[in-house]
């Protein structure tokens, strides 16, 4: 029997983690509530507040230099990696949309890290086929964009991926809508997507529960 550990989420007990969490500090604040009062329909993109800690914590934990982040929306969890990345860091961030982006740009600078980022605006499977291949060189990886795709970009980026490094992989649980066997949409590319990382050999991954679900991979040698 399957015994469940973790307790509830009510909004006190979420209240109450995010006070325990690092706070996010001014840009990034002002970053989440210009998202949600000038894209409100969109703002469900945008990384959960817990996120944004975790992900510096994981930038600094594998001692990440090289970052690739495969979709940015308003730029909240680009900000947040490249605050973590040391002098010298790059983080490449890839996304369609200029009229979001120029909001994730203005923060950015906002925060003195804008020389960290380097947008690239095209497909992401365009970017990421584009970068160096001739031997792994990336750090980590955040892997937040079109759930049919995930595959694809999975692909392209653990076989560049470092020994060592991560690929962090998020709405792996999709709504809970993954457990449906007939689930469709992108809730059935998410159910199979997860299938593809677990029987990856070259990577050791954990799913969490962590807001709509994390999934961390460490590539392995």
């Amino acid at each position: 029997m399957t015994e469940i550990k973790s307790p509830p989420l009510t909004p006190e007990l979420y209240a109450y983690v995010l006070s325990q969490n690092p706070p996010l500090d001014p840009v990034q604040r002002e970053l989440v509530e210009i998202t949600h009062s000038r894209y409100a329909a969109a703002a469900g993109m945008q990384s959960a507040q817990e996120q944004g800690p975790l992900l510096a914590f994981l930038v600094r934990l594998v001692g990440a230099r090289r970052i690739v982040e495969v979709g940015t929306f308003t730029g909240l969890s680009a900000l947040s990696m490249a605050q973590a990345l040391p002098e010298g860091g790059k983080l490449i961030t890839c996304d369609v949309s200029e009229e979001w982006t120029e909001v994730g740009r203005r923060a950015w600078a906002k925060a003195g890290v804008a020389d960290r980022i380097e947008l690239r605006i095209a497909p992401a499977l365009e970017t990421l086929r584009a970068l160096p291949d001739d031997e792994p060189w990336i750090d980590l990886s955040f892997i937040d964009a079109d759930k049919a795709n995930y595959p694809a970009y999975w692909e392209e980026l653990v076989r560049r991926t470092r020994p060592g490094g991560l690929i962090v992989l998020d709405n792996t649980l999709f709504h809970g809508q993954v457990v449906d066997p007939a689930a469709t949409g992108s809730a059935a590319a998410i159910r199979s997507f997860n299938e593809v990382v677990r029987a990856d050999k070259r990577v050791e991954a954990v799913l969490l529960t962590v807001a709509d679900g994390l999934t961390l991979a460490r590539r392995l040698d």
